[in-house]
């Protein structure tokens, strides 16, 4: 692992990549894109530029991991917090009140997103029906997906995607998202008419969108 001034960070070649990035993952940490034909000591250099962004970034990395291991036993679900009840010889994710019964050892973690992406599906279907029928553009379809931070997709031809992490977060979260991409059906930019049209069905939208850019970092399983 190189370090600039010693700031440790991974470096990442892609074909793809047109210019250096650089990135902070708050559970993978510092990592620089490079173009395929770039010499390693460009990535130094956008480190050394870019440290005291880097910086603010790995505190607020820190701090994000500090609320995780606060969250010990526990995992959020729409804004409560429901109690891991480990038992032997369980292989599928069973909740119980604020109590959710899941595997004891390795498999627990693979069994708890499968029951919060199946969770989403039956949560957040009824959500997005309500918000295209009161838009009046039909969603031609419900994906549900797992990205680290992308928490929402809509398509010109009417389907939608949206993040099981949502489920992590408060409902007026989770309830921001499916409407920001379902007005997304209406207007597929983000021009001041979208903004409108947002602001028309959820005026309060602001307070959600802020949460989650402030906390999204926290809305995983696991540290």
């Amino acid at each position: 692992m190189p370090e600039a001034a010693d700031i440790e960070y991974t470096i990442r070649r892609s074909a793809r990549a047109r210019r250096v990035r650089v990135r902070v993952d708050a559970h993978e940490g510092v990592e620089v894109v490079l173009p395929q034909r770039a010499r390693e000591r460009e990535a130094a250099a956008a480190v050394a530029e870019l440290r005291p962004w880097i910086e603010r970034r790995l505190r607020e990395a820190a701090a994000v991991r500090a609320r995780l291991a606060q969250r010990a036993g526990t995992v959020p679900f729409l804004g409560r917090d429901l109690e891991l009840v480990p038992e032997a010889g369980r292989t599928r994710v069973h909740r119980r009140g604020d109590r959710l019964l899941v595997p004891d050892g390795d498999g627990a973690r693979d069994a708890l997103e499968r029951w919060y992406r199946r969770q989403a599906r039956e949560v957040m279907a009824p959500k997005v029906h309500a918000a295209c029928t009161a838009i009046g553009r039909p969603c031609t379809g419900l994906t549900i997906r797992g990205q680290r931070t992308r928490w929402g997709s809509a398509s010109t031809s009417g389907a939608i995607s949206l993040n099981w992490r949502l489920l992590l977060a408060p409902e007026p979260v989770l309830d921001y998202v499916v409407w920001h991409e379902a007005c997304h059906l209406a207007v597929m930019d983000h021009s001041p008419r979208f903004w409108g049209l947002l602001e028309r069905h959820v005026p309060g939208y602001r307070t959600p969108r802020r949460w989650l850019r402030e906390h999204g970092p926290t809305l995983v399983l696991d540290g």
